[in-house]
């Protein structure tokens, strides 16, 4: 196949285009109605009371840490392998990440290991948790509250991969990720090989009105024209606390809009996606495993291989670009020289080894796919 297949794409439609020429011809390209509007149609989509657009998920997490109060020398557990904007954030306010290891068959922050992390500590010892919803996979947030509320813990969830994505709770419900059921507060993303393409750009989700009032406080500069210890006129503002220029556009958030409606389907055939790679590797490479009363949003589509650099080789000189997700955070040479060399996460450690990313994405066509199951099978019959 000549035309180059990525692991990732954005699928930009004329719908998308014509609302961003719409954003560009109106009188706000920023600070207007369409952040609003956005904000209103993902918390909808979601299930959540309230929504806060930012300009990145990594400024996301960074306020959300910050909205819960988090403080210099405070400990967070997370997963080692996401992104590094998962722990990043917890550096940024000058406290520490602690590492729990993942489950082998889902490779989502393992519940067994966070319990066990925890318990192995005075009480009060953490701060919180941020379990990620690797791949479009939804953690199981409930048994995570469950573990959260007996060591008085907060919950952020990295819904980054997972829109769309849900799972069914013990009442028999369906919580979507980023509903704000079971954690404090959910934070995605709008990168271009995200769900929704908004160039840049993130969410932050909640159910509690004081957290949406400090996130919004804190996404611009921290200051507001509501609640003022004093009013001089019209013009008059107050910076009522050290906040940051975290805002998105309305260029972005028109753009988001149209997206967002899409995200149904395209999540849809994600799973079509996903259910061809099963069938035609069942028996020949592991990959995620899907527990019961879990819908898979599938921002990825993982595969474990013994020669993966090989693999991964063969690929690209196949025009076939997949990825790897990812190195494991803890031993990136940052946190390595701050002291995590030495971490026992040997389920993160062996599953690095192996994965590789294949291309997943809804405007990828049944003849691409074809292509891509044809060369790995090549490649794995020698």
């Amino acid at each position: 196949m000549k035309q180059s297949i990525p692991y990732g794409k954005q699928n930009i439609q004329q719908d998308d285009i014509d609302a961003v020429v719409q954003a560009l011809t109106s009188d706000y390209l920023t600070q207007g109605p369409k952040v609003a509007e956005f904000e209103t149609a993902f918390a909808n989509y979601v299930g959540s009371k309230y929504a806060v657009a930012v300009n990145n998920a990594t400024a996301g997490l960074h306020l959300a840490v910050l909205a819960l109060d988090l403080q210099p020398g405070d400990r967070v557990i997370t997963t080692p392998i996401t992104f590094a904007a998962s722990a990043n954030c917890v550096r940024y306010a000058g406290a520490e990440v602690w590492f729990a290891d993942i489950d082998r068959e889902t490779y989502t922050l393992s519940l067994e290991s966070t319990k066990e992390l925890i318990e192995s500590k005075p009480k009060g010892f953490f701060k919180g948790i941020i379990p990620v919803d690797f791949a479009g996979l939804p953690v199981n947030l409930e048994l995570f509250r469950e573990l959260a509320n007996k060591h008085n813990l907060w919950i952020i969830e990295d819904a980054c991969h997972a829109p769309g994505g849900y799972f069914i709770d013990s009442k028999n419900e369906k919580q979507f990720c980023g509903n704000g059921v079971y954690a404090d507060i959910g934070v995605f993303s709008f990168h271009p090989v995200k769900h929704i393409a908004c160039g840049e750009g993130g969410m932050l989700t909640t159910n509690s009105e004081e957290l949406y009032k400090k996130l919004n406080l804190l996404r611009t500069h921290g200051i507001t024209k509501d609640h003022m210890t004093e009013n001089h006129g019209a013009w008059y503002y107050e910076m009522q606390t050290l906040g940051f220029n975290y805002r998105l556009t309305d260029i972005q958030s028109a753009l988001g809009i149209t997206q967002l409606a899409k995200n149904e389907n395209g999540v849809r055939r994600r799973n079509e996606i996903a259910s061809n790679y099963k069938k035609a590797f069942s028996g020949k490479l592991k990959f995620q495993n899907l527990p019961e009363n879990l819908y898979n949003a599938h921002h990825l589509f993982v595969v474990e291989v013994q020669n993966r650099k090989a693999l991964y080789e063969y690929l690209k000189e196949e025009n076939i670009y997949a990825q790897i997700h990812y190195i494991p955070v803890h031993t990136l040479p940052y946190y390595k020289q701050i002291g995590y060399e030495g971490a026992n996460l040997q389920n993160a450690e062996d599953y690095y080894s192996k994965c590789i990313s294949l291309p997943m994405y809804p405007s990828l066509t049944s003849d691409e796919q074809i292509y891509v199951i044809e060369k790995v099978l090549i490649f794995l019959n020698g």
